[in-house]
């Protein structure tokens, strides 16, 4: 491991520990920040709404008024998602009406992208929805050096990932994907322990200019542009305990590997690319048979060039 990155996590690592509530609070009234939380939804009506009653049962009432809007956005779910994310207290908003004028694609990328438009917190914070047995501890703990220390602008969360019963075990595109093209392409990310989690914070001045993939790379493209953007120094991770979450088989771990790498490919040569399709395989009736999938290939630039953000922020 390079020193820098060595003597980084030395100064920009912590444990949600570090920083008291109260210590926050007082930060934020300070510094007049406000802080949102979005969480990106599809089809998750058994998670989503305990979700969004602890953090406002934790971190959204007078006595701790920490987080100032929660808003989920419904990339097109087909069950309760958004009726049991409402009812949790939640401001839902659907993917398909933001941003109108610009078809959304399908992908989790998209999603963090539109929901720029419709937050207004000075301090954004991306959740998952499929988490199991949630903690504030994750809002606060990545939002906690964004509030307390100016220098710092974006946030990820670290934590253990079990697979099942087997401690440690989850992660497996970061381990065998994303750590090892970032350690070989961009070292100074090396010491990041969650490259690819859904949980992170960031400045909303720091979002809005960097472009957003669409799909499954847009953790690794964020984290990448973040730091050609504003330098290593400005990033940092906290320790936030343990992550349970739905995991998916190992077909759509393929794709979203792929769609990682490609998302690597794309900032490490503008020129030649890699075919951006992924054939595998299923056993049928005729012995095994080729799906062919496209790789999430497209992106969507700074929020910055788009007039309707940049008309909000004029009004």
């Amino acid at each position: 491991m390079l020193e820098e990155v060595e003597r980084w996590l030395s100064r920009r690592s912590w444990s949600v520990t570090d920083r008291s509530l109260p210590q926050l609070i007082a930060a934020k009234r300070a510094a007049g920040t406000s802080v949102s939380v979005v969480l990106p939804a599809l089809n998750e009506e058994e998670t989503v709404g305990e979700i969004v009653a602890e953090i406002r049962r934790a971190l959204m009432t007078e006595r701790v008024p920490l987080v100032d809007e929660l808003v989920v956005i419904d990339s097109g779910s087909t069950d309760r998602t958004a009726e049991v994310a409402r009812a949790a207290g939640a401001r839902v908003v659907h993917r398909d009406a933001i941003l109108p004028r610009i078809p959304a694609v399908p992908g989790k990328g998209e999603v963090l992208w539109r929901s720029l438009l419709v937050t207004g917190g000075d301090i954004v914070c991306f959740v998952d929805a499929d988490l199991k047995e949630f903690s504030a501890d994750f809002v606060s703990g990545i939002v906690g050096p964004l509030l307390t220390d100016p220098g710092v602008d974006f946030v990820k969360a670290m934590y253990d990932r079990p697979l099942g019963s087997a401690a440690g075990q989850g992660g497996r595109v970061t381990e065998l994907v994303a750590r090892p093209v970032l350690n070989l392409h961009w070292p100074l990310l090396a010491g990041f322990v969650q490259p690819l989690g859904g949980e992170y914070a960031a400045r909303r001045s720091l979002l809005e200019r960097l472009p957003f993939p669409v799909g499954y790379g847009v953790e690794l493209g964020l984290l990448v542009d973040a730091l050609h953007t504003v330098g290593l120094d400005a990033l940092g991770q906290v320790d936030v305990g343990v992550r349970k979450h739905r995991h998916q088989d190992g077909q759509a771990l393929g794709r979203m590997a792929a769609a990682i790498y490609r998302t690597a490919q794309l900032r490490l040569a503008r020129g030649h690319l890699v075919r951006p399709v992924l054939t595998q395989f299923e056993r049928g009736e005729r012995g095994f048979e080729p799906r062919t999938h496209d790789v999430d290939t497209e992106e969507r630039p700074p929020m910055t060039e788009i007039t309707e953000y940049a008309e909000r922020r004029v009004a």
